[in-house]
C-alpha cells in the first residue's frame, strides 16, 4: 500500500499541471465576449463539486455534476456525441 508521501511524489506535479491548465482554461473563457452556455454551468458546478463533496469521494461527486440525471430517453438523437455536460434548460 502506497504512503501519502509516495501519492505526492507520483501524483502532484501533473496534479498540479492539471489545475494550472483548469486556471488557464477560466482566464480565456473570461478574457473573451459572447454569451457562456450550460458547459460552464456545469464546469462549475463540478468545481464546487470537487471542493465540497459531501458524502461522495470528489470524483464521484464531480462526476455525478457533470451527468444527464434524466431519466427519460429524447425520442432520436439529433446528433453523434456528447457534451460532456447537462443542459437542463434542454430538458
Amino acid at each position: 500500500m502506497p504512503s501519502k508521501k509516495d501519492i505526492l511524489d507520483l501524483y502532484f506535479m501533473p496534479a498540479r499541471r492539471d489545475l494550472i491548465e483548469i486556471a488557464a482554461y477560466l482566464d480565456r473563457l473570461d478574457r473573451h465576449d459572447g454569451v457562456e452556455d450550460f458547459r460552464v454551468e456545469g464546469f462549475r458546478k463540478a468545481l464546487a463539486a470537487l471542493q465540497n463533496p459531501g458524502d461522495k469521494s470528489r470524483a464521484e461527486a464531480v462526476l455525478l455534476a457533470l451527468s444527464d440525471h434524466s431519466e427519460s430517453p429524447i425520442p432520436a438523437a439529433t446528433m453523434q456525441g456528447a457534451f460532456g455536460a447537462p443542459n437542463e434548460s434542454a430538458s
